[in-house]
């Protein structure tokens, strides 16, 4: 299984620094364990309301270029937070990766309300692509 470790701090306070190294030894274990190849190490520094962060558009390039399977992450809150953390998801679910974390030793549980909200997105996003079609059919 291909694996991608993605690593996030919101500042660039100096303990910060250890806190992303902590991050990218307990997830290279998790890999590890679960006889992974870890593909890439993306690291980076920003908040998690922010969906404009370089790694993130580094980890959706990889997640569709290099045959990624699962994205090794220490919580949810990493990806993200807010909306971007749901859009987020959504985009790499849609890919058909897992998330797995520290937190859960394995395949991220999403809360209740979360996997609602990816629910109702995905039945929206579909809806708008039938309307597309049949607008291109017409």
């Amino acid at each position: 299984m291909k694996a991608l470790i993605y690593a996030r701090v919101s500042t660039n306070k100096e303990q910060q620094e250890t806190s992303l190294k902590r991050q990218e030894e307990e997830l290279t274990a998790i890999a590890a364990e679960n006889g992974m190849e870890v593909v890439k190490v993306i690291s980076e520094k920003a908040s998690g309301y922010e969906m404009d962060r370089d790694g993130v558009f580094e980890l959706l390039d990889v997640i569709k270029n290099a045959g990624i399977d699962v994205i090794l992450v220490q919580d949810e809150t990493r990806l993200g937070r807010g909306n971007a953390k749901i859009a987020l998801l959504h985009c790499i679910y849609r890919e058909g990766v897992k998330v797995y974390t520290t937190a859960h030793r394995g395949e991220l549980e999403l809360s209740e309300a979360d996997s609602m909200v990816l629910e109702i997105v995905s039945i929206v996003e579909e809806y708008q692509r039938k309307i597309h079609n049949m607008k291109i059919r017409r």
